[in-house]
């Protein structure tokens, strides 16, 4: 019998941790701001963020660029009856956080910017220039937000792929109209409250990231039930023609792109000097 390869990775996630956290010895040092075996929030977040990454780079290129080959439509008004069309990237992306408020793990995600199509997306003043910075050097800036008493973290969202470009410049509301391919567009921002977090919680967390891109993922296939001419959906994608792959088999190529760099951040982030406060 075969063993589906997400329970695999499942098993393997659950065998480090008993390694790292039960049959491993204990630090030589502690400290009284980290104890022994607690994971900085940063190197979560830093986690998710790279899932997230890894997730939104497959559904672009492999489900939305090669879908428009072969046919599928992809467009902004995606839930409407009448409109017989998948999510754009970035609205995949506000589909798996619609689906993270739902869970119990308190991770918060928003894809902001200075130049929101959506005045929902707008950074505020102090996120504004805090996201200037990273504009500047492209680096990932973390900071504790006093006002929502919240550890934040914010990763660049660049324009990789023509298709976000022309959208953006396009679009009848949006408030600049030459991006250029390579930009910075935006920044993908997590939250979370607690400044570490246990082993338990930490899986808990990417269980529930991942759980929220198979529900935005669902969603979709949900919408392509409803259209005339639907697209074959099971083991097959878009590259070899008018197929979609099922939710099952979008997740398993997910997960084997991403959860050996998941395990490799467990590891790092697991040891109680991992991080300084200024990294």
């Amino acid at each position: 019998m075969k063993i589906h390869r997400s329970l695999l990775v499942a098993l393997s996630l659950v065998a480090l941790c008993i390694y790292l956290f039960v049959s491993a010895p204990p630090a030589l040092t502690e400290t009284a701001e980290q104890p022994a075996g607690s994971i900085p929030i940063e190197r979560v977040l830093e986690t998710v963020a790279a899932e997230n990454d890894i997730v939104r780079k497959l559904y672009t290129q492999e489900i939305v660029g090669k879908g428009k080959l072969a046919g599928l439509q992809f467009d902004e008004q995606w839930q409407k009856p009448e409109v017989q069309a998948g999510p754009l990237p970035a609205l995949f992306l506000r589909e798996a956080a619609r689906s993270l408020q739902k869970k119990s793990v308190p991770l918060g995600l928003f894809l902001g910017s200075d130049f929101p199509i959506s005045s929902a997306n707008r950074f505020d003043r102090t996120q504004n220039e805090i996201f200037q910075r990273l504009r500047g050097d492209r680096k990932p800036q973390h900071f504790y937000a006093a006002d929502t008493k919240l550890h934040t973290a914010m990763f660049p969202d660049v324009a990789g792929v023509e298709g976000c470009v022309t959208c953006h410049n396009e679009h009848p509301e949006s408030p600049k109209t030459d991006w250029k391919l390579d930009d910075v567009m935006g920044a993908t921002t997590w939250t979370y409250p607690k400044a570490t977090v246990t082993p338990t919680e930490y899986l808990q967390i990417v269980a529930a990231v991942r759980e929220s891109f198979a529900d935005a993922y669902a969603a979709y296939l949900q919408e392509v039930k409803t259209f005339a001419a639907a697209p074959e959906v099971g083991g097959r994608w878009p590259a070899e023609g008018f197929y979609l792959p099922s939710g099952e088999v979008f997740m398993a190529e997910f997960a084997k792109l991403a959860s050996s760099g998941t395990v490799d951040r467990l590891l790092i982030g697991s040891a109680p000097a991992a991080r300084t406060a200024s990294e």
